[in-house]
């Protein structure tokens, strides 16, 4: 899950950039990245490492234009290097510039249908670059010396047609404008917003519509899916649609955890869907447990807040904070690596002893996903006094692998895959553990758009909405995507990499 924006605006982008950058933080701790365009001149700056420490003056000064983009990153695929920090960029035609959001499923054939039959070279592994390389072959394809926003649009439609998944992704065109385009379900997130300039109409796009809120940019709606945004130089608007679109299925996980409960994401507001969760899984706990003996709520920070304050109303029991977060580490769902997981916990929580001694404590979290976290955090209660440890998620168990770009690709590491309740309540020291269900969740977020009926929820039903992932596929992700592939993958350089791609599509002709 990356964060991604898009400026055009009157005047140098660079620090509304930056600003908008630190708002997506949370949504990749990995890279970070922006690009200008300067009267068709491109300045760049990327690199690992968080936004406040890519950036130092001596960057910002370089970052002028009028134009640009920017990228936060969070490797779906566990390779960290600066040559994956985002964004892309090829020289022809015109000059394009990429930033991409998500995951697709189909990168291994683009890849060798970009060599073989594009002929295009193609430097690194990534979707995000393969992405960058249909577009520009699409454009290339219309033969303009100048484009258009028809030609632009029709370069979209060439890219529904080759690639699939789920993307969000903002092209920079240099010299002529952004597009801003979405996959044909919606499984991740693209909205846009407009302020009054001193030279007219300024655009935004963002992942978030926090970060258009930051910069003074009011909402306009959500780009839709299948559908193309094209703002030129001038700040001229277009849109179009460039595929048939399917069914709107936005992905789930972004209200459970990824998202700011200040944003707002398809018209639903993160914060009341998260106040929702915590009242369904109230009344489910009621349900089965109504004569339970728990004396405190306490929320695992941050996300979980929202759901276990409302849980604890529902309840009628207090609701306490009994963890304290250092909040100069990062989050630890995003670290690559379990053994850093691991470390990582302990570094970012510590427990207040007085509100765990002598009590029946349930805590509340957003969701386990690998249960590294929850097991040590269990530990924690026990060890500062805790009588017993009762356990919520505000989501119900993660069992399968996701595909549209959220780092749960290896169903042997999800705690869940293949146990029941009671093994995951023992795998991980609880004396009761109570998921959310499933229905219940979709409900929490579709009251806040009833015209939403479907979300993205493979991780949770193994259903993957755009029919092409099979099990001889997951098998694939499998072997490449587990932690110990991406200990692997780190002991390469980029160089090899490309060694080997060329040497397979050559072995392939």
């Amino acid at each position: 899950m990356c964060g991604l924006v898009g400026v055009v605006t009157g005047k140098d982008v660079g620090v509304c950039l930056y600003d908008a950058l630190t708002v997506l933080q949370h949504r990749g701790q990995d890279a970070a990245g922006i690009m200008t365009s300067d009267g068709g001149k491109l300045n760049l700056r990327k690199d690992n490492g968080l936004v406040k420490d890519v950036f130092r003056t001596r960057h910002m000064r370089r970052l002028t234009g009028q134009m640009g983009i920017g990228h936060v990153r969070y490797p779906t695929a566990g390779s960290s290097s600066p040559a994956l920090a985002q964004p892309f960029y090829v020289n022809s035609p015109y000059g394009l510039s990429l930033v991409h959001n998500g995951n697709l499923t189909n990168t291994k054939e683009l890849l060798r249908d970009l060599f073989k039959e594009d002929l295009r070279h193609i430097n690194t592994d990534s979707d995000s670059e393969a992405l960058l390389n249909v577009f520009a072959h699409e454009l290339q394809r219309r033969n303009k010396v100048k484009a258009t926003p028809e030609d632009v649009f029709a370069a979209v439609a060439g890219v529904h047609n080759r690639c699939r998944g789920g993307f969000a992704c903002v092209v920079m065109i240099a010299g002529y404008g952004l597009v801003g385009f979405r996959d044909r379900n919606g499984i991740r997130p693209l909205v846009f917003g407009s302020r009054e300039g001193e030279n007219g109409k300024e655009y935004m796009l963002s992942s978030e519509s926090v970060a258009l809120d930051s910069q003074g940019f009011t909402v306009e709606r959500d780009v839709a899916p299948g559908e193309a945004v094209f703002i030129d130089v001038k700040g001229n608007f277009h849109s179009q649609l460039c595929t048939e679109p399917g069914e709107h299925t936005p992905c789930i996980f972004e209200h459970v955890y990824f998202a700011r409960p200040d944003s707002l994401m398809d018209s639903i507001s993160v914060y009341k869907a998260r106040l929702r969760m915590g009242e369904r899984l109230a009344d489910k706990l009621l349900r089965q447990r109504p004569d339970h003996d728990i004396d405190v709520v306490i929320p695992i920070p941050d996300t979980s807040r929202t759901s276990a304050l409302e849980l604890a109303n529902r309840l009628g029991i207090k609701y306490r904070e009994g963890f304290v977060k250092n909040r100069y580490i990062g989050r630890t769902f995003i670290m690559p690596g379990q053994s850093q997981r691991r470390k990582s916990v302990k570094q970012k929580l510590n427990a207040i002893e007085l509100e765990f001694r002598g009590k029946n404590v349930l805590l509340v979290d957003d969701s386990i996903v690998r249960g590294t976290t929850c097991q040590q955090i269990i530990q924690m209660a026990r060890e500062a006094g805790a009588n017993k440890v009762y356990f919520a998620s505000a989501a119900p168990a993660i069992r399968y692998p996701n595909v549209y770009g959220i780092d749960m690709p290896s169903a042997s590491e999800l705690i869940a895959a293949g146990k029941t309740d009671e093994e995951i309540e023992k795998a991980i020291g609880a004396d009761w553990l109570i998921y959310q269900d499933l229905d219940d969740l979709v409900a929490t977020a579709s009251e806040g758009n009833p015209a939403i009926k479907k979300f993205e929820c493979s991780v949770f039903n193994g259903e993957y909405i755009t029919g092409d992932v099979d099990e001889i596929y997951l098998r694939r992700l499998e072997n490449t995507r587990n932690d110990n592939a991406k200990k692997s993958k780190k002991k390469k350089s980029s160089q090899h990499k490309e060694q080997n791609l060329v040497s397979d599509f050559q072995n392939d002709s």
